[in-house]
Formats: structure tokens, C-alpha cells, sequence
């Protein structure tokens, strides 16, 4: 049986949160200012980044409230664990400036597999994973639209009417919309992946992403990353 919530909890509150309040999405109030680096420039000198400590990989990897959404070979030797925010505008910055380069050079090629997680910062954040998850086997390609067309569904009034448009194209009629967004079940796992992240890996901004076992946090740039993955290969 699927649990709906109501629709103030999720899909009336598209359109009640002021647009406002999403500017400073990329972070908590206890998030580090660090962590929303604008550096998206490329090149394969870059240093690599300074690390924001360590976690247990066979924890970090193992499964957690959601099933995994992996972009790249399973077998790839280097994984790369990202928890972002679908209103986050370093993350939107990420997804459609430097992982192409990064899809290019590493995910391509074998050397590198990409595990996306949930780390929703308000309820417009919740309900675009929702419509990721719920498109299926279209996660990623909802995710790389939902970010490419940030602007039109983050900072506008009615986000819903504009979520409904994007989710049309990927789809969705107004019932599937609707089912999706009222999904109680979903939604409480959205959000227990963000709480897992947040309470056992000590995410606390996005986009933060885990490396052989390393926590950095900021829209690295493409040099950054290879920085942190070419010794690991």
C-alpha cells in the first residue's frame, strides 16, 4: 500500500516557500563557507583540494535506505560518493559544467563509477529526487534536466506548475505527478538518506563528495578531481 502525505507537507508547499529562502541552499547555518567554492575552472595541474577528513569506505558503501542510483561500470576502482541538493547552485554548477568533463575523462573510460545521493535542503530540493526516483530508470537524465533548468523551477513562485511541465517531458501525467509527490514512503526515504549522510558521514553542505575514503566538499573543478583520482588508479 502506498502512504500518501498531504498535499501541504510536499506539493503545496512548492508553491507557499518563498523563493527567497532557496538562495542559501547549498548549506545549513552550521555549514562551512568553504564548502560553497566557486571554483569550475579546468585544468589538470591543480593541486587536489584539502580534505575534510576520513570515513570507513565499507560503511560509506553500504546500503542505506534507498537503492543506490550508480552512473558508470560497476567495476570501476575508484568510486565517488556525491551528496547534493537538487536546489543547490554549486551543485547544478557541478553537474553541467565539470561532470561532463568528468563523465568524459573518468566515467567513460571505466576508471571511475559516480553514486548520487539525496541531501535535500527544503521541499522543492525533496520533490525533484522524488521525480528523479519516480522516472526509474531515467534518474540521472531528471537530475541533469531538474539542474540544467534550476532557474526555472527553483526561484519562480509556482513551482509546482513548473515542476509539472519538466516532469511532463520525462513522462509524468498530472496523476503519476501528483501520486509521486503524495508518496509518503518515498519521502520519508529521501530524507533518511540525508539524515544518514548528515549523522554517520558528517555531511553537512553540498556538493560533498567522498574519494578512496576522503571527504571534500565544494564544486571541485576538473583538475581538482583529478588531482584526488589519478594517484588512486
Amino acid at each position: 500500500m502506498i502512504h500518501k502525505v498531504s498535499r501541504r507537507q510536499i506539493v503545496g508547499s512548492l508553491a507557499l516557500l518563498p523563493a527567497a529562502a532557496l538562495l542559501a541552499s547549498c548549506s545549513d547555518a552550521a555549514g562551512p563557507a568553504q564548502a560553497q567554492s566557486d571554483s569550475t575552472t579546468t585544468g589538470a595541474t591543480e593541486a587536489a583540494p584539502d580534505s575534510r577528513g576520513t570515513v570507513d569506505m565499507e560503511k560509506l558503501l553500504a546500503p542505506g535506505p534507498l537503492p543506490e542510483k550508480v552512473y558508470g561500470e560497476a567495476g570501476a576502482p575508484v568510486t565517488i560518493v556525491e551528496y547534493a541538493s537538487m536546489t543547490c547552485g554549486h551543485c547544478a554548477a557541478f553537474h553541467t559544467t565539470t561532470f561532463p568533463e568528468l563523465k568524459s575523462k573518468y566515467i567513460d573510460t571505466g576508471k571511475v563509477k559516480l553514486i548520487m545521493r539525496e541531501f535535500p535542503f527544503d521541499p522543492r530540493a525533496e520533490a525533484g529526487f522524488m521525480l528523479a526516483r519516480c522516472s526509474q530508470d531515467k534518474y540521472f537524465a531528471m537530475v541533469d534536466v531538474l539542474f540544467r533548468q534550476q532557474e526555472s523551477w527553483v526561484r519562480v513562485q509556482d513551482a509546482r506548475a513548473a515542476l509539472l511541465q519538466i516532469a511532463r517531458l520525462a513522462g509524468f501525467s498530472q496523476e503519476s505527478f501528483e501520486a509521486c509527490l503524495t508518496d509518503q514512503k518515498l519521502l520519508m526515504d529521501v530524507r533518511a538518506v540525508k539524515d544518514r549522510g548528515e549523522k554517520e558521514f558528517g555531511v553537512d553542505a553540498t556538493p560533498t563528495f567522498f574519494i578512496g575514503g576522503k571527504k571534500y566538499a565544494g564544486a571541485m573543478s576538473i583538475g581538482e578531481f583529478s588531482a584526488i583520482i589519478d594517484p588512486l588508479l
